[in-house]
């Protein structure tokens, strides 16, 4: 809807939905959002709080479809064939009270030759028994170019579980670059579960960054299928865990057809009682394919950190110095 539609809105139904607009647009901002771009019009935005459509704004070659369920909404992203969408698609998901269940069930279709941006932020900030469940299917048409970043806030408490599912599909010549970002406040418990089909000449990059601290628990299992000639993918993972905090990555790389390149690149960093562990898994089902990988586990770069420390800081303030420009 337009900032007009929702201004309407906010005068024709109850003041308890007035202020649940106003929190998820407070807490929009705190997960670093810009809350006056999802009111403007030439902009495509969505605003979800809980099971609520709080706004939904389409533009000329963006279509955003929404539907309210028991526990969560439905909605449909589709940008039309041959659409250069100029400013991102906004798109703000949370939960205000101290508990609760959002299931959000998404579907996105991105028209042949078609090039967008989305910018997300998922924000739970009083979280304190929280259930946030994304069921996602993605596929990018032929020569067409999808870039999604998530970003999500989750307060102090860490009461919160977030298990997002994604199944996609990039087409002949199509790329799809994600970043996934969960570095401010409490993980919680993560458990991301991605798998993609590349065709011949796609490419994907998947970025998936997280900070874990008290009994926080990280997972990733990411799959990358390259099935077409000259596909190529790229998985990384940085990720830092410390007091009691766990994390597990799993990540497969399949070299499916002639010219196919993947990486997997995974980076971990353990302070504390914290564990951390990596399974790279790498498939080749065609001679002419090529998947490698790398992983680092352990404390940080020694170098780093007495160079940080020649220079005044403490050993903890060095080391967070270093994290944050891993996760940055």
């Amino acid at each position: 809807m337009s900032r007009g539609a929702a201004k309407s809105l906010l005068r024709e139904r109850d003041p308890a939905w007035a202020r649940e607009f106003e929190a998820i647009l407070k807490a929009y901002e705190e997960a670093g959002g810009r809350s006056d771009v999802l009111q403007v019009p030439r902009i495509a935005s969505a605003v979800i709080s809980g099971n609520q459509v709080l706004a939904a704004n389409s533009i000329d070659g963006v279509r955003i479809e929404a539907e309210e369920l028991e526990n969560g909404v439905r909605a449909l992203i589709t940008v039309a064939p041959g659409t250069k969408v100029e400013y991102p698609v906004h798109l703000c998901f949370g939960v205000i009270p101290k508990e609760g269940l959002q299931e959000i069930i998404s579907e996105f279709e991105i028209g042949e030759r078609a090039e967008v941006g989305f910018l997300a932020h998922c924000t739970f900030p009083n979280a304190v028994d929280v259930r946030h469940v994304m069921d996602a299917k993605i596929h990018v048409g032929k020569g067409a170019t999808m870039r999604y970043s998530e970003g999500h806030y989750h307060g102090d408490l860490g009461g919160i579980e977030v298990l997002p599912t994604t199944r996609a599909q990039v087409d002949e010549d199509g790329r799809m670059e994600t970043e996934f970002n969960l570095v401010h406040g409490r993980v919680g418990r993560l458990a991301i579960d991605f798998e993609v089909d590349v065709a011949a000449g796609g490419v994907v990059e998947l970025v998936a960054k997280a900070n874990g601290f008290g009994e926080d628990r990280i997972g990733v299992n990411e799959v990358v299928r390259l099935n077409g000639e000259g596909a190529r993918g790229l998985t990384k993972t940085r990720v830092a865990v410390r007091d009691r905090a766990t994390s597990e990555i799993l990540t497969t790389a399949e070299g499916n057809a002639p010219g196919a390149v993947g990486h997997m690149d995974c980076t971990e960093i353990v302070r504390g009682a914290a564990m951390a562990r990596n399974v790279p898994v790498v498939v080749v089902r065609d001679d002419r394919a090529r998947v490698t990988h790398e992983a680092a586990i352990g404390s940080v770069n020694r170098k780093e950190l007495e160079t940080l420390m020649a220079r005044g800081l403490s050993e903890d303030e060095a080391v967070d110095i270093i994290i944050r420009g891993m996760l940055g």
